[in-house]
């Protein structure tokens, strides 16, 4: 175990017990600062959206309104954010910017983040490559409505979901099977920061995946009944030619 030999404390406050963290300096801000960060940030993205989607849609219904609201939020978190850690997980244990000290906060419900985990690291990277990017491309399309963006919108909430499944299975696996926990015993940093923040990403995306499969149902259903009703008035027409 990793611990102080002057005080026998532990190096660092983070789950498993004595896990080495290279390079560990403790935040410099506390939890109400960086939350509150966090939260005006989310705000900021949320304000210039909404302005944004106005200017282009002024008509755009609420669900659509909070839609790409989600979307750009999303974008931000996955490129930026996400981004960050995937392009400095060897260090993040000392990093004292705001977000490494935002990853910092978080990690005290999932040391893996600190730990160079190799599943975390690659499930972030592929989130940011991927998922970033086209949440930007899907706001964009529902701020012009396209009808594209219920496919893109598709693609990207199954990806977010099963992204999270994984997450949420992999911790759960190692905690229930393999005896080993990442996050600190107290109810607020499992419940507050690993259950409640993650689970944004699987009820959301799975409305909005329900929301895509309906919107393809109806719109295949369309078609379908313009085609039957097009041969029907053609064949109404060929018989009046035959009498």
């Amino acid at each position: 175990m990793a611990f102080n030999s002057s005080s026998a404390a532990p190096l660092h406050p983070y789950y498993p017990l004595g896990v080495e963290i290279v390079g560990y300096m403790a935040n410099e801000w506390n939890t109400f600062e960086l939350v509150s960060m966090f939260a005006a940030g989310c705000a900021v993205i949320f304000s210039i959206t909404y302005a944004v989607l106005m200017k282009s849609r002024p008509n755009a219904s609420n669900s659509d309104v909070l839609i790409m609201m989600w979307f750009v939020l999303c974008g931000c978190i996955h490129l930026f954010f996400e981004g960050y850690f995937a392009y400095n997980f060897r260090r993040m244990g000392g990093m004292q910017d705001l977000f490494g000290q935002l990853w910092k906060e978080y990690a005290l419900s999932d040391s893996r983040y600190l730990t160079q985990d190799a599943f975390v690291l690659c499930m972030e990277t592929v989130t940011a490559a991927f998922w970033g990017p086209l949440s930007f491309v899907t706001a964009y399309l529902i701020a012009v409505d396209h009808p594209l963006r219920y496919s893109l919108q598709l693609i990207v909430s199954l990806g977010q979901f099963y992204g999270d499944v994984l997450y949420y299975a992999t911790s759960l696996f190692d905690h229930y099977i393999l005896d080993v926990a990442y996050t600190r015993p107290e109810a607020a940093y499992y419940w507050g920061y690993f259950v409640l923040m993650n689970f944004f990403w699987i009820a959301v995306p799975g409305y909005l995946m329900y929301q895509s499969v309906d919107a393809s149902v109806r719109a295949f259903r369309a078609v379908n009944d313009a085609s039957k009703l097009l041969q029907k008035a053609q064949q109404m027409g060929y018989y009046k030619k035959k009498a």
